[in-house]
């Protein structure tokens, strides 16, 4: 069994592809429905992530007693 050193690595290089209209339309429209979860999951991380700091401040602001301010 004799071993062989690795072969030098070859350089490819894409100059075209061709993709007829049609088909490119549809994986547009498959990655727009791949966006709306995306969207909706994102929006509420925000969401809770606001949540907790405006709770955070809120919960600070509220234990300073400041004369004027009802908490």
């Amino acid at each position: 069994m004799s071993v062989q050193p690795p072969a030098a690595p070859h350089r490819v290089s894409i100059a075209d592809i061709e993709i007829p209209f049609w088909r490119l339309v549809v994986i547009m429209i498959k990655w727009m429905f791949a966006a709306i979860p995306a969207a909706i999951i994102f929006s509420i991380i925000v969401t809770l992530i606001t949540l907790a700091f405006w709770g955070t401040v809120i919960g600070l602001v509220g234990g300073l007693n400041i004369p004027g301010v009802k908490m």
